[in-house]
Order: C-alpha cells, then structure tokens, then sequence
C-alpha cells in the first residue's frame, strides 16, 4: 500500500467521481483504476461502487477513508518537520560551459528556493576536466557527455543535444530551409574545440566517417573567445544550441547539423549514493529536476529528453 494510492482513494471519495479525480490529479482515468484496482486487490475488499452518477465508498471503503486521512495527515506532518530542519551543507556541481549558459541560473534559483542553507560551489570547465575532478573527490556532481562505467559513479543519462552549424548571416548566408549536411560544409570555414574536448571528437568521427576533414582556421578551448570569432564573421562553428544562448545572436544563423551521430548526450554524474552528503543527494534531485524542466519548458534549444526521462 503506497501514500500515493491512499492520497488518490481519498480525492475519489470525496469528488463522488472517478474523472474528475484523474483530471484534479492530474493523471489518466485508466491510470486511476488501475491504482485503486491494485489497493483493492492489495486489501481483498470492494472499496467503491459504481453509481449513475459517479462512485460511492462501499463500508471498507468508508472506513478505509477514515483511516487513510489519519495517515496523509501523519504523511504531511513528518514533511513539514523534515523541511523545519533546514537541510545544511555544501556541494560541487561541475559543469561544461555551453551547458551552465543554460542550467546554472535555474539551478541556483531552484536550490536556494527549496534548500536555501545549501550553498553550491559551481565549476565551469570541459568534461574531461570534470570527470578528473569528480574521480578525484574535487567535484560532488558533474553534467558530463561521456563517463565510463569503470568509476564508481551514480549516472543518470538525461537529455540529447542536436549539434548546428552556427555563422554570421552576413558572412555565411547559409540555406537554412532544410538544415544542413556535412557534404554542404565542406568549404566552410570552421573554429572549433582542440581534439581534448569531447565535442570535437564528435566532430572529427562524423566528418571521417565520410572520408572528410573539416576546413579547420582555428582551434580555441574557450567558449567566449570562440563565439566571438563567429560574431566576427572570421569562421563558422558546430556547437550545441545552448552555445548561443549567451552571445548576442541576432545576427548568428543556428542550422540544424544532419547527422546520425552529430549529438551530444548529457548524462547527470555523481559519487555513489553512499558517498554522497544528505545535501548532495538532494541537489542531484534538484538538477535533474531543472534540466527536465529546462528541456520540456522549450529552454534548452536543441535538447530532448532521453526516452527514459521523458515518461
């Protein structure tokens, strides 16, 4: 027996109706029935009975009820306590530029709402740089785009990044109708990462794929100074659409990149979950929370919710 079927049970009961308890609930009908199915079948006993005009509780159901109040009550009053005691510490969180352009105010802004005597020390570096640092114990959690499974880490893959073309419109008119494909680039003259940072390889492994190298002008590791060659209108880069969300990009083009493998998968990195502090369990919470919320919100362009996420 769950909180949560006792929670939905109750709001049954007392809105006389299967529908709108799914729609107060914010859940299915079938969804529904199916949860209060399983409690009846979990108790042995009919706890409600179909009317012409909706359900009524049947004499377990009645004093079910009764009971079932007395435990949310309960439920609610052991949270509240929990929240007085104001959660306390300090986490590191790690993250890679392009992806703080876009997370790191939110999550800041959620943390100090739900847990404001957490203090959070954020990191700004590349993901190799912060998975050494997680495996060193510098860093508490880590958004990173590859980790292997050798460490003794909590992952949690979250969400896919689509890689675009991005250039100045005066500099690079590129067709933007249909996006683009490797073969359209050939020529096109390109500032990217060095061949540490993982986006790059990205890049490299799909241009070789082709039998291709990119027209390479410049390598630079910094975000800032990166995008700034580009508003110039000195070469064009391949970067998430996270990466513009700083610079002043009225005049950027952002052209989907159409490649198999021209994505970025951002998996959320931890110490195990015995390692972790009481405050570092809960930012993990609160990050993976943010970035969901980021995704369907439509505030993270280019980004989709993993198929395991997006339930």
């Amino acid at each position: 027996m769950e909180l949560r079927q006792l929670h939905y049970f109750v709001r049954i009961v007392e809105l006389g109706s299967m529908g709108n308890a799914a729609r107060e609930l914010g859940i299915g009908t079938s969804a529904l029935s199916q949860q209060i199915s399983r409690l009846e079948s979990e108790l042995s006993t009919r706890l409600l009975q179909r009317t012409s005009t909706g359900v009524i509780p049947t004499a377990a159901g009645l004093a079910l009820r009764q009971e079932a109040e007395l435990v949310l009550r309960h439920a609610a009053n052991a949270a509240q306590a929990a929240q007085a005691a104001r959660l306390a510490g300090h986490v590191s969180i790690g993250m890679s530029p392009t992806t703080s352009s876009v997370l790191s105010v939110p999550l800041l802004m959620a943390m100090q709402q739900r847990y404001p005597d957490v203090r959070l020390h954020l990191v700004e570096s590349l993901s190799g740089n912060l998975a050494q640092m997680l495996d060193r114990r510098q860093l508490d959690l880590a958004v990173l785009f590859h980790a292997s499974t050798r460490q003794n880490w909590t992952l949690t893959p979250l969400l896919s990044e689509q890689l675009f073309v991005i250039a100045h419109a005066d500099h690079f008119p590129l067709c933007t109708d249909k996006g683009l494909h490797l073969h359209d680039i050939i020529e096109l003259p390109l500032v990217l990462p060095s061949a540490s940072h993982g986006l790059r390889a990205i890049v490299d492994a799909a241009f070789f794929h082709y039998g291709y190298e990119p027209n390479l002008k410049a390598e630079i590791d910094g975000l800032s100074m990166l995008m700034d060659i580009v508003l110039a209108g000195i070469a064009a880069t391949i970067q998430p659409g996270s990466a513009i969300v700083r610079a002043n990009h009225q005049h950027l083009l952002r052209v989907p990149l159409h490649h198999p493998h021209m994505v970025r998968r951002n998996l959320v990195a931890s110490l195990s979950d015995d390692q972790l502090s009481p405050a570092g369990l809960a930012a993990r919470v609160v990050l993976v929370e943010t970035m969901r919320k980021l995704v369907t919100q439509g505030n993270w362009p280019g980004a989709t919710l993993t198929s395991a996420q997006g339930l």
